[in-house]
């Protein structure tokens, strides 16, 4: 089993919002799609702690899905489907034939800052036809906003990214929210270090520290966006 310590770190601060984002279905069974599963770390407390939640794990690299297997084995996770190989550049009907209008919840965590443009435009067009009607997809990652990179060190990030591979780097939250928007899908809001954000699905966004039961203390600078499909 391959073993990430960002996701040790991370995974409980992640779980925390999606505990709150499906409080309101935890009445049903949902389906859920992980995009570059990695590890299989995420996948697995995800499921421990969501068991109304049938999570489809997925990764280009084979190494993650036989760690991903392993993961699946070592807790004999009822809810967590077999890993399939998934290329989020390719089109959704691609996507390890998973059907249309099918998902609650696509999530990707840490992908877009280590993929190319076209990734992010592939995880946008097919999210947007294999969510359901309000739907979610959650992306966890650094990001730039409005073409602006702060600070100096998530500058320094995303140099190193671009020099390891000139089409990776910070995406900027602009940019996905438009995405979005082109996959009928909007930015609902964000959640950051310590602080609940609300963005405006316009031009001009607002952001609110909110007195509010949901803190969590992610990791600096990085940021969960929330999309829902309209």
């Amino acid at each position: 089993m391959l073993l990430s310590p960002q996701a040790e770190r991370n995974w409980e601060d992640l779980c925390t919002v999606l505990e709150d984002v499906l409080d309101d279905q935890s009445h049903r069974q949902l389906f859920a799609l992980e995009l570059g599963s990695g590890t299989g770390q995420h996948v697995i407390r995800f499921a421990q702690k969501l068991p109304f939640v049938t999570w489809q794990p997925s990764d280009i690299k084979e190494e993650s899905r036989e760690s991903i297997k392993a993961y699946i084995a070592a807790i004999n996770a009822k809810t967590v489907l077999q890993p399939v190989h998934l290329d989020a550049r390719e089109p959704w009907e691609k996507w390890a034939g998973i059907p249309h209008n099918s998902c609650d919840l696509i999530i990707a965590i840490n992908l877009l800052q280590y993929s190319s443009f076209k990734t992010a435009e592939g995880v946008f067009s097919g999210a947007g036809q294999i969510l359901r009607s309000n739907a979610l997809l959650i992306t966890y990652g650094v990001y730039a906003i409005n073409g602006t990179i702060i600070p100096s060190c998530n500058e320094l990030l995303d140099a190193e990214l671009r020099n390891l591979n000139p089409d990776w780097g910070l995406p900027d939250i602009d940019v996905l929210r438009q995405l979005a928007y082109g996959n009928g899908m909007r930015l609902e809001r964000m959640v950051s270090h310590t602080l609940f954000t609300v963005w405006g699905i316009g031009n001009n966004y607002e952001t609110h520290t909110c007195n509010v039961a949901l803190q969590i203390e992610m990791e600096e600078y990085y940021k969960c966006l929330i999309f829902r499909k309209i």
